[in-house]
Parts: C-alpha cells; structure tokens; sequence
C-alpha cells in the first residue's frame, strides 16, 4: 500500500514508518522537515506545512493517510478536504483524551462514550481543557468527510523509545538509579499504556484491513497495576530502589502533581476509576497486541541513556524533590 504520513519523524510517527516498512508498504512523509530531517534518508519527504502547502500534495495518489499532529479542527478540516480526492482512507490519531470529563468516572469507557464539548468551538488555544474536545471536533470532521473510509484510533498514553515527553521514561532511569524511590499512593492503583511500537503496528493493520470507525488504543490485554509496572522498572535496571509509597493527601499537601511530578499515576478515586480501566476490547478483537512490559521498560532505559546528560526532562521529579519528600515523608 501507498501510505502518507503528515509528520513521521517525532515519536508515533517515526515508528509509523518503521511499521509501514516493515509490512512492505510504501510511505510518503509530508512535515515541515524541523524535526530530524535526515531520519528516513530513503523514505520520500515533501515539504511543507498542512495549513498553507497542501496543494504539493493534490496531484498524488496514495491508499491513506495518517493524521499523527491534528489538534486544531479549523486545519484538521483544511486536511481533510485538500486531501479527500488523494486519499482512499484517512487515518486520524486522537486521545483517550477527547472523552468527556465526567465520563471518567466509569469503568469500562467505550468507544461509543461522549466527547468533549467547547462552548466556543472556534478556540484553537491548546490547553488541559480544550486538548481533548478539539481532538473530539477534528474527529468528527474526519468522520463526516470520509464515512466509511474514515479511521479514528484513540491512544492511551503512549510510551517506549524516542519518547519526548518523559511521562514513562522518568520511572526506568530512576529506578535504574537505585536508593529511595517516592511513588504515589499504592501499588494496588492500575494503569494503562502501549508501547509506541505496538501502536503503530495496530495502526498499520487496521489500514490494511480497510477498518473504519472509532478504536481505544491502550493496554496491556489484562489489568496492570502500577506496583507490577514499577517492580519490572526495577528489575530491568537490575538496582538495589527500594520503593516508598506516599499517600495522596501526603502528595497534595506537599504540592506533587499527578501525572507530571509522578508520571502515569492519577488518584484511584471514584472521580477518575474510569481513567485506567478504559474498554479495549474492540481493539483486541481487531488484533491489538501488546509486547511484554519488560521488553518496554528495557528497549526505553536504552535509548534514554543515549540522550545527553544535560536533558532537560518534562516530566517526574528533580533528585533534589525526591530527596526533599522522602525526608518528609519518613518524618
């Protein structure tokens, strides 16, 4: 198959590629070529930026097209016309995000749940409130526009190699690290993520089987709880941590953000028990497949130790903080 990709050489989409070219697909990259350039020196890149350069891509034929950078409906729509006589399918990569807010207090959240919604649809501002129903809004669009050749997958929270975010990378180097490590709540509280590589191969066979509709996108295929995802962390790094579980009205108190300051986590209460235990059963069925955690936990503690010293991370707690709370946390 002939694919486009719009993106392709930051996280998801890089591996996008590796995936299409794995299964002997051949894929078209189209960015602003700002992000690592020469990172597919054989793949064919045209340049440009999706908002004002889509008529380089008009007289080209391809069988999809994967939407990996869509936040903004207004350019998303811009997209999704421009390309409409050049692509078979459109492929649009959405969050578990766009759900409702209220939704999250049920387990089991399924594709036929609520999106977000914005009084002012036309706000293109990107921030924790509108990400979400701006992605719902570009998905409905997509949908519109292509029926049955319309795809929207709906990830979780993506980790594994290249990750820019740190939101899962944070918990191998630190373990790897050894001592004290603080972690949040309890062992008992799940969490969900796939493993990027795993992803982009869903991705790619959903394309391959011409699928439409809506899919979540997370995993693993059975209930994992963030002691037993911390515990591989440590013993892939084969260290001496020692975990140090803090409440949450100790973490509050102390100003520790969910998610950021403690990456993965967010508190197992009636308002977000919804939040890990999302449905994803119809992507199962489908044929989602999801790699052993270890293989993640180790193939990602690889590839951070490549990056420089100096990185500046985004996510997780500075040696300082940590070393800060554990003595409050033991006083």
């Amino acid at each position: 198959m002939n694919i486009l990709i719009i993106g392709g050489t930051r996280f998801l989409g890089r591996h996008l590629v590796n995936s299409a070219i794995a299964r002997s697909h051949i894929v078209t990259l189209f960015n602003r070529g700002k992000s690592d350039p020469n990172l597919f020196p054989h793949v064919e890149t045209i340049l440009g930026d999706r908002e004002h350069d889509l008529e380089r891509l008009i007289d080209r034929k391809w069988d999809a097209v994967i939407d990996t950078c869509g936040y903004v409906p207004r350019i998303v729509s811009k997209s999704g016309v421009g390309l409409k006589s050049s692509v078979g399918q459109y492929v649009f990569i959405s969050s578990i995000s766009a759900y409702d807010d209220s939704i999250f207090k049920k387990i089991g959240i399924d594709e036929s749940d609520p999106v977000g919604r914005l009084e002012d649809e036309t706000v293109e501002e990107i921030t924790g409130g509108t990400y979400g129903p701006l992605k719902g809004l570009c998905e409905k669009i997509i949908l519109d526009l292509y029926g049955d050749h319309g795809l929207v997958v709906r990830p979780g929270l993506i980790v594994g190699p290249n990750d820019p975010t740190d939101r899962f990378t944070y918990w191998p180097v630190r373990f790897a690290k050894g001592g004290n490590v603080l972690a949040p709540e309890k062992p008992e509280v799940p969490v969900q993520i796939i493993d990027v590589r795993d992803l982009s191969d869903f991705i790619i066979k959903l394309i391959e089987d011409e699928s439409s509709g809506i899919y979540n996108a997370t995993g693993p295929g059975h209930e994992l709880t963030l002691g037993a995802m911390l515990d591989a962390c440590n013993q892939v790094g084969e260290s001496d941590a020692n975990i140090q579980w803090a409440s949450v009205e100790f973490l509050k108190e102390n100003n520790v953000q969910e998610w950021s300051d403690m990456p993965v986590w967010v508190p197992d209460n009636e308002e977000n028990q919804g939040f890990s235990r999302v449905d994803i059963s119809k992507g199962i069925k489908a044929g989602m497949k999801f790699r052993p955690l270890e293989e993640t936990v180790r193939d990602t503690l690889a590839w951070a130790i490549t990056r420089p010293a100096d990185h500046e991370w985004r996510a997780g707690l500075r040696s300082e903080r940590e070393q800060e709370l554990l003595r409050l946390l033991h006083q």
